[in-house]
């Protein structure tokens, strides 16, 4: 038997009800799980994507801010159809674009940083 593919994605949040506005209200993805889980307070959220990515929101007292500001903290990308649209989606909600759209040699790209400072890059599907 062989690996089948990614079937949930960590993302590492400060706050935690702040990352699940973010991800559900401005970012367009669905709460599909809201539980506790210890003694201690703590909470397993998850939330999907429109293509059914889960997202699990991971609590930790700092966010990776990562080496190179021109790369993505986040070790994985989002796709679009159309990168410039969704920018400016994005943008007119108030997500933080650190520059526009660009053309590179893998394709149209840009980076976000989510409500934890997290950046990560949306590419757009060829």
């Amino acid at each position: 038997m062989s690996i089948q593919g990614v079937h949930k994605i960590l993302v590492e949040v400060t706050d935690l009800q702040r990352a699940k506005t973010f991800w559900s209200e401005i970012a367009g993805f669905e709460v599909t799980t809201d539980v506790p889980y210890d003694d201690q307070g703590n909470r397993w959220v998850e939330l999907t994507s429109p293509d059914g990515t889960v997202f699990v929101l991971n609590v930790v007292p700092e966010v990776g801010r990562g080496s190179r500001p021109e790369l993505p903290t986040a070790g994985y990308f989002f796709y679009a159809d159309d990168v410039e649209r969704t920018y400016r989606e994005l943008s007119a909600k108030g997500v933080d674009f650190p520059a526009k759209p660009e053309k590179q040699p893998w394709g149209w790209w840009a980076m976000f940083t989510d409500s934890e400072g997290n950046r990560f890059a949306l590419q757009q599907r060829e």
